[in-house]
């Protein structure tokens, strides 16, 4: 009976050892999951992706939609747009041309020397994401019941205030489902999450066209209301909220042939002057302008940054902050906080 006893106990304890080792055989490791997405990226043909992105660099968060397409090998198509731009969305396209960004309600173009997306972290790309992940040797990782969750370090050339991210892959598909952006106590400022993901879609030929984006039904029907409208808009002076220990010293309004425009002269710690300009009539569309610098996201558009200048456009107005005083980040958080207060 002892025997007996002894014998399926034993049997009990092998039958455990064997469902522990079958447990942890069905769990991956990182080295697992990294293999394992970097194939998913070098086999992709295409994606089409949707998200929401919410940004709290500012006073108040910041939320809009963004529409990605890609198609290899480096064809991209970022549209964002935000419920506060009743101007219409901006869009970043990559094609066999180069790299643009599109207001198409407002007719702008501007096409950028730019080595855009490879120069720096893209929190909505999923190459970029999965870039990072390879990239830094000391990535923490975790897996929960649905994700697959790497915390890394970014590379964001005109912003080193933003130096972790953590990304979730979803365990089915290998697909990003959230990125959290955070500062340097791990506050997530820049939140990312996915609704939708598919891949290896089919595209028309013409879909990373400039010509397509640019000439889109909605867009040229908000360009026509936009013209009407804007022959009646005041220009609304607005201050920026973070002006690095500047105070406003001197504004000068400019009336142009067809519109206005306001000087705006910051002086203290670091000087700088912020532009702000409006015209009445849309411009017939051109070639693109050519641009010389960064594509930077401030939230509530994407500007260029060159040196020691930021310019940007945003619900018909277009903006220009230039100082020689201040960094690069600096720069930024100032562009991105010029939704303040309107000057009386």
């Amino acid at each position: 009976m002892y025997m007996k006893n002894l014998f399926s106990i034993g049997k009990l304890l092998v039958i455990v050892m064997l469902i522990f080792i079958l447990a942890a055989c069905g769990e991956k490791t990182q080295e697992d999951v990294v293999g394992e997405l970097q194939t998913k990226v070098e086999e992709l043909n295409g994606y089409k992706a949707k998200a929401e992105m919410s940004m709290n660099t500012g006073q108040e968060q910041q939320k809009f939609s963004i529409d990605v397409w890609h198609k290899e090998k480096d064809f991209y198509r970022v549209s964002l747009s935000s419920g506060e731009d009743e101007k219409g969305s901006q869009i970043i396209l990559k094609n066999e041309d180069g790299v643009y960004v599109l207001t198409p309600a407002l007719e702008k173009s501007f096409k950028f020397q730019s080595e855009w997306p490879n120069n720096g972290s893209q929190p909505y790309l999923y190459q970029s994401l999965v870039e990072d992940v390879l990239n830094d040797p000391e990535a923490t990782f975790e897996s929960t019941e649905t994700d697959y969750v790497f915390k890394t370090t970014t590379n964001y050339q005109s912003n080193n205030n933003l130096p972790f991210q953590e990304i979730h892959f979803s365990k089915d598909t290998y697909t990003p489902s959230l990125v959290k952006v955070l500062d340097k106590d791990n506050n997530a400022l820049v939140e990312v999450k996915f609704s939708a993901f598919e891949l290896d879609p089919t595209f028309a030929d013409d879909d990373f066209s400039m010509d397509k984006n640019m000439a889109r039904k909605d867009a040229s029907e908000t360009s026509a209301s936009v013209s009407e409208e804007e022959t009646v808009d005041v220009l609304e002076v607005v201050l920026p909220t973070f002006t690095a220990g500047a105070e406003l010293m001197e504004q000068r309004d400019v009336e142009l042939e067809n519109g206005e425009r306001v000087i705006l002269t910051f002086a203290g710690e670091k000087d700088f002057t912020l532009i702000q300009e409006r015209v009445d009539v849309v411009p017939t569309l051109t070639s693109p302008q050519e641009v010389e610098g960064d594509i930077v996201n401030l939230g509530h558009s994407i500007g260029a940054l060159k040196d020691n200048m930021l310019e940007w456009s945003y619900d018909g107005v277009d903006y220009t902050i230039a100082s020689d005083e201040l960094t690069k980040e600096e720069l930024i958080e100032v562009g991105r906080s010029v939704q303040g207060r309107a000057v009386k």
